[in-house]
């Protein structure tokens, strides 16, 4: 029952030091459904020096502006997209996490189910090509020569011979 508890208290330490908690007190807005947005905001947005995680889980300094600067825009009563709109202007398209569907998006979005879909026709009709061994096309396999047919008979035939332990 220790291990159990050791086990246990070791990974609440780990999961307590999670980068859930990077967004600090002293950004954290007042009221509640304005808060409620630059979270859901921050958690659309990429941070620039981390690059594959959020603004509202990195701890870098750049992400920790960010998201002071979210809170600002909203504070100044802009809409989402138009904070969104404001730092794709600001940063390019890169800031968000994910892409939005636009034509000059259109293979990053369609390429993957593609190559998918491609590779599983691929092996399927792999699997459906039969080998010539397999269909057993007497024309495309090697005839043996009769010198040959004459050596696979008489091994056929012959027995068995004792082996001598090693």
């Amino acid at each position: 029952m220790d291990l159990v508890r050791a086990f246990l208290v070791i990974m609440a330490c780990v999961l307590i030091n999670t980068p859930v908690h990077a967004v600090q007190p002293d950004e954290i807005m007042a009221d509640p459904v304005k808060e409620s947005r630059a979270r859901d905001l921050s958690r659309e947005l990429r941070c620039m020096v981390c690059q594959n995680q959020s603004i509202d889980d990195s701890d870098a300094p750049l992400a920790k502006d960010l998201r002071v600067l979210v809170r600002e825009r909203i504070g100044a009563g802009d809409s989402n997209s138009q904070v969104i709109d404001f730092l794709v202007a600001r940063y390019g398209e890169f800031v968000l996490l994910k892409p939005r569907f636009e034509l000059h998006t259109l293979l990053l979005w369609l390429l993957p189910p593609l190559l998918l879909g491609g590779g599983v026709l691929a092996l399927w009709l792999n699997s459906r090509r039969k080998s010539p061994a397999a269909a057993g096309d007497s024309d495309t396999l090697m005839k043996l020569t009769p010198d040959e047919q004459a050596r696979v008979e008489r091994l056929i035939d012959e027995p068995p011979q004792p082996r001598e332990p090693a």
